[in-house]
């Protein structure tokens, strides 16, 4: 952790409560009690309970953008499959509903929701030799697949299927 300001140890204690134990459904007061903090501190800080949830749900998305960086497109999708995540991820469906549904202190999250990974999408494309024309549209596929399949999982568990899916489509990549 570099920002050592309460909030950035409150959001790093959310993420993790929220990855081994769930939350969303919790009401503040219980994730504040969870949390250490009182409902005060986190309404101080987030907000609200959804500006908790939205601060923690694209933290775990900007964490899971910078190692994108550094993995293969394989080891970056046995990172963002691994059971660590599940919990954040269903967290990110849950509030993506809710924010397209308009509910009330969840708009902020779809900013970005799609442009904060085309670039970083896109980098990773030029690194496989990707025509530049066709970066744009690759990226754009590639996130919808991965969210697919991320949907798929949290719905159904089954990792086997999702792990074929993704292998067939990253099976595109190998010769550009």
């Amino acid at each position: 952790m570099i920002d050592a300001s309460p909030r950035a140890k409150l959001l790093d204690a959310a993420i993790d409560r929220i990855a081994h134990h769930g939350g969303a459904d919790r009401s503040l007061r219980a994730l504040a009690a969870d949390l250490g903090t009182s409902h005060r501190m986190l309404i101080y800080h987030f907000g609200s309970k959804e500006g908790l949830l939205t601060a923690v749900a694209r933290e775990v998305e900007a964490r899971q953008r910078a190692a994108l960086a550094g993995l293969d497109p394989a080891e970056f999708w046995r990172r963002l499959t691994d059971e660590d995540l599940r919990a954040n991820e269903k967290l990110f469906f849950q509030l993506y509903g809710r924010a397209l549904g308009g509910t009330p202190g969840t708009a902020e999250f779809l900013d970005g929701v799609i442009d904060n990974w085309l670039g970083p999408i896109e980098a990773r494309l030029a690194r496989l030799g990707v025509p530049e024309a066709d970066r744009s549209a690759h990226a754009r596929l590639g996130l919808a697949v991965a969210r697919g399949l991320l949907l798929d999982l949290v719905t159904t568990g089954d990792r086997e299927a999702v792990d074929a899916a993704m292998e067939k489509f990253l099976a595109m990549y190998e010769n550009p």
